[in-house]
Formats: structure tokens, sequence, C-alpha cells
């Protein structure tokens, strides 16, 4: 049997994951969490052999954050990310700290399965990238890009967020500049309050 933690402040979706994946006969659900920050303590305790986590937890806690720190102590546990939101930023942030899939909630539980299994044969699940209309038609943003413009929805200055990537000031005006030629805005502030607002950044997590 396959164990499974499911990490999600919302108790109707771990319930209906533990009802759906322990009807397979495959999978049991060793434990159920409602905070991302809680993880690393069972997964000794428990011994899970999959992580499914929700990014948005309880607390504010991100579970991306949680990822990087169980796949550096614990590498040989798979985990798959899940949101309920159209934030940009989550999947790719989430290969980055070495998760094994990203699903949105919006998929079916025959879904969340099949990606279990998979996931559990070594194989891998992502999205295709978002395409976010812009006033001057679909914006090519970089990885860089997007991720100075995360950091300017925080409300994060240009000097911070310097430090913040480990770049030059310079750099940052320079991404910025660019960012706004793709998007045709004249302001980072109108930028960013678009991103914000329509839900394709979300800066809490």
């Amino acid at each position: 049997m396959i164990r499974v933690l499911v990490v999600d402040d919302h108790e109707s979706v771990c319930d209906a994951l533990t009802l759906k994946l322990e009807s397979t006969g495959d999978f049991t659900v060793v434990g159920k969490l409602p905070k991302a920050d809680q993880v690393e303590s069972f997964c000794n305790k428990l011994k899970p052999d999959i992580i499914i986590m929700d990014v948005c937890t309880g607390g504010s806690v991100s579970g991306l954050d949680s990822v990087k720190e169980i796949k550096e102590k614990y590498p040989e546990i798979k985990v798959i990310v899940m949101t309920g939101f159209d934030e940009i930023t989550y999947a790719p942030r989430a290969k980055e700290a070495g998760a094994n899939a990203f699903v949105f909630k919006s998929k079916s539980l025959e879904y969340f399965s099949d990606v279990a299994k998979g996931v559990m044969r070594g194989e891998t699940y992502y999205p295709e990238p978002a395409v976010i209309p812009m006033p001057k038609g679909e914006a090519p943003l970089s990885v860089r890009e997007m991720e100075v413009l995360r950091l300017l929805c925080k409300h994060m200055s240009s000097k911070d967020i310097a430090e913040e990537l480990n770049i030059s000031i310079n750099t940052v005006y320079y991404h910025k500049k660019n960012m706004m030629a793709k998007t045709g805005f004249s302001k980072m502030i109108d930028l960013t309050y678009y991103m914000v607002s329509n839900g394709w950044v979300n800066p809490r997590y």
C-alpha cells in the first residue's frame, strides 16, 4: 500500500481525496494536516511515500516553502502540489522546489488518483504555461521577469528585489522597463494591480 499524507486546511478536500485514493486499493492515507509547517515533523513519524499538498494552507504558510524543505531532508518522498487559484507562478515555483507534479483542484478526483499512481512510477505532471491577456496582446514574460513581478506585487522595493534575487538594482530596472514595454502598461503599479486583481499573482503565497 502506498502511504499518503494530505495537507490542506479544507477538511472537505482532505476527506474527498482520502475516499478516492483509498477506494482504488492502492493507497492508504496515513495523515491529514491543515498546515504546511507541520509536514516536516510528521514525515519521520508517519513515513509517507507521497504527499499531496495545497499551496495555500492554514496560517498563511506556503506549501511551496514546505516542498523545498521536505525534498532536501526526505528526497525519496514524492510530492504533488495542488491549488484552487489561477496564480501563474505556482507551477514553475513548485517545479523549482522539487515537486513531482502540480495539479489544479478543478481537476477530477480520478485525475488526482491517476497522477498519484504516475508519480509513484517516476512520472511528472505539470500544466502548460498560462498565457495572460495584456493590453498589447499576450505578454511573453521571461522567468526572471515573472520573479521580479511577483516580488513587486508583494510591495518590495527595487533595492529589496535586487538583494532577494542577488542581482543589481540596474538589472531590476531593466526588467521593469521590459515588462512595461511587453505588456503595454506605462506604470508598474498599474501592471501589478492588473496581475493581483485578476488573481494571476497572489502576494500572500
